[in-house]
């Protein structure tokens, strides 16, 4: 089952570098893992999703709590959330195709950060199924590059541990 575990950590060097290590060591492979301030600078939110039996992503979850950096930590799994991801993927677009993409861009509701004479870059954000959808529906143009942030996670208002 797909986890999305958020993790307050104090903003100093090397909690990130520890905090994978952890995952590394009880051998679970990080999906996707997303690290940025929060509105008070000596704390950081780490948004960790992993892949796993609940059973033991929650024994990691516990151990995460307990390194010394992390101050709280919630796993999202079953909890009402807002999740998004954010890409910037260029496509091989040549002018006589682009009014096709630029209707596709504008059904995904993305935008166009950047133009060339061959290429069209685009912003897309959305859950990870839509950033999915996107890349499919592009597909057939050519996709040169595809750059993702990975999944950011905040419970709904009222809905868990705020």
């Amino acid at each position: 089952m797909k986890h999305i575990i958020s993790a307050l950590v104090e903003n100093k060097p090397g909690v990130l570098a520890h905090v994978a290590g952890m995952f590394a060591a009880r051998g679970f492979n990080i999906d996707s893992l997303v690290v940025g301030r929060t509105e008070d600078p000596k704390l950081s939110r780490m948004t960790i999703v992993v892949v796993g039996d609940d059973r033991i992503v929650e024994q990691v979850r516990k151990q995460l709590a307990r390194l010394v950096p992390v101050v709280k930590v919630q796993d999202f799994v079953g909890k009402p959330v807002v999740a998004r991801d954010l890409m910037l993927v260029t496509v091989a677009v040549p002018p006589e195709k682009r009014p096709e993409v630029f209707s596709l861009i504008e059904m995904f509701r993305g935008h166009v950060v950047d133009i060339s004479t061959k290429s069209l870059m685009i912003e897309v954000s959305g859950p990870e199924t839509k950033m999915e959808a996107f890349i499919d529906v592009c597909r057939p143009y050519g996709i040169k590059n595809v750059a993702r942030t990975g999944t950011i996670a905040m419970p709904r208002q009222g809905s868990a541990e705020e």
